[in-house]
């Protein structure tokens, strides 16, 4: 069903979502949805280097096995 909508249903859906919204409600809404993009990059790019200067810290910056004794030598 929606494989055959092409650029004049679009354009018709734009047309009528326009009419029922307005645009001063769609350019509010666009705007709170680009704020929650932004804010939601920021607190993945935070918490990354969160987490990088955690185990940096806990380690001495260098990787460490962490597998058990007993499985060691089965790799």
């Amino acid at each position: 069903m929606l494989n055959n909508i092409g650029p004049a249903g679009l354009l018709l859906i734009a047309v009528v979502v326009l009419v029922l919204f307005g645009r001063g409600k769609i350019a509010s809404l666009m705007g709170e949805v680009g704020k929650g993009i932004t804010a939601f990059k920021r607190g993945v790019k935070d918490s990354t280097d969160e987490i990088e200067n955690a185990s940096s810290a806990a380690d001495g910056g260098t990787a460490r096995d962490v597998t058990p004794e007993r499985e060691r030598d089965n790799a």
